[in-house]
């Protein structure tokens, strides 16, 4: 089964073929979805990376707080999306 995961403070510049290729050594990446601001459209500084359950947990022990582009990254397993009220 698949497990979704948080990457949290990713340089700005990061593209997602880096974050597929920081995460592959652990195993088979499945996706990975970097966020963009709606309006401008830059990077966000987070995403989401895509892999089977046991990759995935290797990968958060071994990436969460390790350098990359400069700075400490955040990863951890993802929290379901919390239900949003409709933009007006």
């Amino acid at each position: 089964m698949a497990k979704s995961i948080y990457v949290g403070n990713l340089p700005w510049s990061a593209t997602e073929e880096q974050v597929q290729d920081l995460f592959s050594p652990f195993g088979p990446v499945l996706s990975v979805k970097l966020v963009s601001d709606r309006d401008t459209g830059r990077a966000r500084g987070f995403g989401f990376v895509e892999m089977d359950d046991a990759e995935a947990v290797a990968a958060i022990e071994a990436l969460d707080n390790a350098s990359f582009g400069g700075r400490t990254l955040r990863v951890n397993e993802a929290r379901p999306r919390a239900p949003r009220p409709p933009r007006y």
